[in-house]
């Protein structure tokens, strides 16, 4: 059998498009391609691969787990999930860990939970949920009509009813739609696919004191922000706004799929045995390689390093867009960044991520006019240096 990109248009659902590349071996912040081709890896699986490739305390904990229990369903609990969610709750607001496989399905759970807090606490009235345009939550149904791109939802049929958008860092259109039969509002701490857009400090306090005022639950995506990715463990922690639920998903299993939404007790409560489940989620393979993620990440020397490498990729960015002129603003948190490509090059970043791959740099987009960069935590100094060279050379071939 030959495995190659062709291989792919034959058996596989087109729903995706992807690179004639195809990666077999990876090493910290390195790839090689099945004819031994060497890539720097700028795009960490989409701010997944906190820890790069194949790092030892995460390939440790996968065979540790693997010899011992893969796994058993939610007929019975597992240690690495009891120890992973005593860990989750200890560091952030949270009192209890829902798990389940992806940010898509922790997003579901939280928005469940939601209205099912609001219907036992308020009555059937309190149902419409706030989100805001540009932002992303999951591919669910449900997720995706929250979600507030079209794009990615329209064409379905029928969707989930009372959602309704409103621009993100705008506090007076939010106030115009909020109101006492809100059940909830889900952001992102800081828009990933909408662009890599912050959120201005006095929006995200409005909007907590605007769901306090209305009886309204704040649910915070952080599904791309969480685990360092910010330079916060938590991007929540950074604002010093606290969410009454957070969806984790992404950086949490370093590469091995795994989501969890964390809650309070109180609110937590309304998902009694049977409202809710998942028979992969909890697992133990991927609770105990997310346990090891975790501890590693929930590091001071760690979370500092983030903010220290953000720093040298903003400066390296701005070396280059003093010699090119091709970007309109580097902005972001973390290594969670993005560069707009400006009014030259509107519409075009993703040949920004085409010609880096022909210099040996894998990156990301964010829409049509953001390149993304989401690389491990712990990417080296020389690594980052080396693939801004590349990133350099990629952008020399466009201008």
């Amino acid at each position: 059998m030959t495995v190659n990109r062709a291989l792919f248009d034959e058996v596989m659902v087109p729903n995706y498009n992807p690179s004639a590349v195809i990666p077999v071996r990876g090493e910290g912040s390195r790839v090689w391609d099945q004819q031994g081709k060497e890539f720097i890896d700028f795009a960490g699986g989409i701010a997944v691969n906190c820890l790069g490739h194949c790092h030892p305390a995460l390939v440790n904990a996968l065979k540790e787990q693997g010899e011992k229990i893969w796994h058993l369903s939610n007929i019975w609990t597992n240690e690495p999930a009891l120890r992973l969610a005593k860990k989750m709750t200890d560091n952030t607001f949270a009192d209890k860990v829902y798990f389940a496989n992806s940010g898509a399905e922790a997003n579901e759970a939280a928005l469940k939970l939601a209205r099912r807090w609001a219907i036992d606490v308020h009555g059937e009235h309190k149902s419409k949920i706030i989100s805001f345009n540009k932002g992303f939550h999951g591919r669910t149904f449900f997720t995706v009509t929250v979600g507030g791109q079209a794009a990615y939802s329209d064409g379905f049929g029928p969707k989930p009813g009372d959602v309704v958008h409103c621009d993100y860092n705008d506090l007076e259109s939010f106030k115009a739609l909020i109101d006492d039969n809100t059940c909830a509002v889900m952001m992102e701490p800081l828009q990933g696919e909408g662009g890599i857009i912050a959120p201005e400090q006095a929006f995200v306090e409005g909007v907590r004191e605007l769901c306090d005022q209305h009886n309204a639950l704040l649910i915070f995506d952080e599904v791309q922000t969480g685990v360092g990715r910010t330079g916060e463990l938590y991007a929540y922690q950074g604002l010093g706004v606290t969410p009454d639920i957070l969806s984790s998903a992404k950086a949490l299993g370093g590469g091995f799929p795994i989501g969890a939404m964390l809650t309070t007790a109180e609110i937590a409560q309304h998902l009694k045995p049977g409202t809710h489940g998942s028979t992969y989620g909890g697992n133990p393979l991927a609770c105990a390689v997310a346990e090891a993620a975790f501890d590693t990440v929930n590091d001071a020397t760690v979370l500092a390093g983030v903010k220290e490498k953000e720093a040298l990729f903003k400066s390296l960015l701005n070396d280059i867009n003093a010699k090119y002129d091709v970007f309109s603003e580097i902005r972001g948190k973390g290594l969670l960044l993005g560069a707009v490509v400006n009014d030259k090059f509107k519409g075009r970043a993703r040949e920004f991520l085409v010609a880096s791959m022909e210099q040996g740099l894998m990156s990301l987009v964010a829409g049509a006019d953001v390149v993304r960069f989401t690389p491990s935590l712990v990417i080296p100094e020389a690594d980052i240096r080396e693939g801004m060279a590349r990133f350099e050379k990629a952008v020399a071939s466009l201008v």
